[in-house]
């Protein structure tokens, strides 16, 4: 199956490629400017996908222009969806990826995609108006939505949270800076993320939203308590105010029941496991 992955060059991508060619697909990616949509139509026509996964788009929330999450992550997404309708005639799935931020701050229990959304910063909007939009081409494409929660892994870049707590034990750092220590997050592992992506596109559950999730949150002091003990390197946590997000999320923690409808129950790695991981000297030179 030739399947398209728009952002392959990225963190995930990197993964998803190598799960689906590890699978028997072709696993290709596109050269255009998602915003240029001359240039995607063009693309689209000469490719011919049989399937999509579309990862591209801005995905750190801390992000400073606003702009840039609505004329990526919708618009982007917008024009690749038109061509797809309008040219890729093989098409058997295309997955697009949202956000669980688009939940915003629900602290009530587990989040499932019955809730409705309250997303609280631009991204997390940007990711919801593209689901809206999405919908319009639900009688024209074969269209699963999935909001993964938090994951990780090597080479995730080091803005954002984990890495930059990896890289701090494996450089043997006395101190670390952080936001808001009073957060649960989910960390999943990219490699599973990726296997249930190549899972979906093969399944395609047209018209579903799914969470990707494992259902366990982890406090960022449990986080670096786990990285002491794998380490036996100790470090001093200092709460710095310009890493404290506005509107910060408190708690996302998902129900993956309805994705383990589709799929049956995934094996996964464990929190531990992924950080052990990332933490392996030899694997990160």
């Amino acid at each position: 199956m030739l399947t398209l992955v728009t952002g392959i060059e990225g963190f995930t991508g990197h993964y998803v490629k190598k799960e689906l060619e590890a699978n028997g697909h072709t696993a290709v990616g596109l050269r255009s400017d998602l915003t240029d949509l001359d240039a995607v139509d063009k693309e689209i026509l000469s490719l011919q996908p049989e399937a999509v996964i579309h990862l591209a788009g801005l995905a750190f929330v801390g992000d400073d222009n606003a702009n840039a999450f609505y004329d990526v992550n919708l618009v982007g997404t917008r024009n690749l969806l038109q061509a797809l309708a309008k040219h890729a005639s093989r098409l058997s799935s295309v997955l697009v990826t949202s956000s669980a931020n688009v939940y915003g701050n629900s602290t009530g229990g587990v989040l499932d995609e019955s809730m409705r959304p309250n997303p609280s910063n631009d991204y997390a909007v940007s990711k919801l108006a593209m689901e809206y939009m999405t919908r319009l081409f639900n009688n024209k494409l074969p269209l699963c939505i999935v909001r993964p929660f938090n994951y990780t892994g090597i080479g995730q870049n080091e803005k954002f949270l984990i890495p930059k707590i990896v890289k701090h034990f494996l450089d043997k750092e006395p101190v670390i800076e952080l936001g808001n220590l009073d957060v649960w997050r989910e960390f999943g592992d990219v490699r599973t993320v990726a296997k249930i992506y190549r899972m979906l596109v093969e399944n395609c559950p047209a018209g579903e939203t799914l969470n990707v999730c494992t259902g366990q949150t982890y406090s960022l002091k449990e986080v670096i308590q786990l990285c002491e003990k794998l380490t036996g390197h100790n470090i001093e946590i200092k709460v710095n105010p310009e890493f404290v997000r506005e509107n910060e999320v408190r708690e996302l923690k998902g129900d993956n029941t309805r994705l383990n409808r589709w799929l049956g129950n995934i094996p996964t790695y464990t929190f531990e496991e992924t950080l052990n991981w990332m933490l392996d000297i030899n694997k990160n030179n």
